[in-house]
């Protein structure tokens, strides 16, 4: 972990309360375990059988180290390793014009910066994380969207994480495809090179190592929406689009 991501997580007491239920209402089911060993807190099966097998096996979470700092989780270990010579992010699906960018190309695209804070629905959160990026109306403006395309599908380079945003939520003030964070190149355990930001929505939502962009007609659950989180994981239902 980076010396930059040593900062102490916070919380809010609303996070505290959404983290918590979504937690605890997994532990009264029986269905996951905490394993604390070796650096890794493991997510492991345990004793309901339908809720044990919709759990993906081996998801982890990086502990944060002495003093705080990020919470890392993987579904897939390792994280995938980003090699800007090969690297590409694909956009494809309903448009006019399918279009894969190198790296180069997309930081050539029309660069924005912002402050904003990052909640977990597990109740931790850090404030004032810089970011730097592209709007995902300047990303997709070359590929033409077609009028029925309302969701944008996320893929990552962790398989089998997928996400979605509808093109509404997608085009919110602050939504971006991140490839700059506290004024240094994506790190690699934070997505490198490119990852999904949405503040107003809770971190799930914001899928790491992107590699393709397919736009769609219909939105469909993702990684953890197939296991029971919510597809529109708002922070402030005031912010719903």
């Amino acid at each position: 972990m980076d010396a930059d991501d040593q900062r102490r997580p916070t919380t809010r007491p609303e996070d505290e309360r959404m983290g918590r239920r979504v937690f605890l209402g997994m532990m009264g089911a029986g269905a996951v375990g905490l394993v604390v060993g070796d650096g890794v807190l493991s997510v492991v099966g345990r004793a309901s059988r339908p809720l044990t097998d919709a759990l993906p096996e081996g998801v982890r979470a990086a502990l944060p180290a002495p003093g705080g700092g990020w919470r890392i989780y993987t579904v897939n270990p390792p994280m995938p390793r980003f090699d800007p010579a090969t690297w590409r992010l694909t956009i494809d699906g309903l448009v006019e014009r399918p279009m894969t960018l190198t790296h180069a190309q997309l930081l050539a695209l029309p660069r924005v910066e912002q402050t904003s804070d990052f909640y977990c629905v597990t109740g931790w959160s850090v404030l004032g994380v810089r970011w730097t990026g592209v709007r995902f109306a300047d990303l997709l403006a070359a590929a033409r969207p077609l009028p029925r395309a309302t969701a944008l599908r996320f893929v990552s380079a962790e398989r089998p994480y997928v996400d979605m945003l509808t093109m509404k939520q997608a085009m919110v003030d602050d939504a971006m495809l991140a490839y700059g964070m506290d004024g240094r190149p994506m790190p690699r355990p934070h997505g490198a090179p490119a990852r999904v930001v949405m503040p107003k929505m809770y971190g799930y939502k914001g899928v790491k190592w992107v590699e393709r962009i397919e736009l769609v007609d219909r939105v469909e659950p993702g990684f953890w929406e197939q296991r029971g989180y919510d597809r529109d994981p708002w922070l402030n239902s005031e912010d719903a689009v």
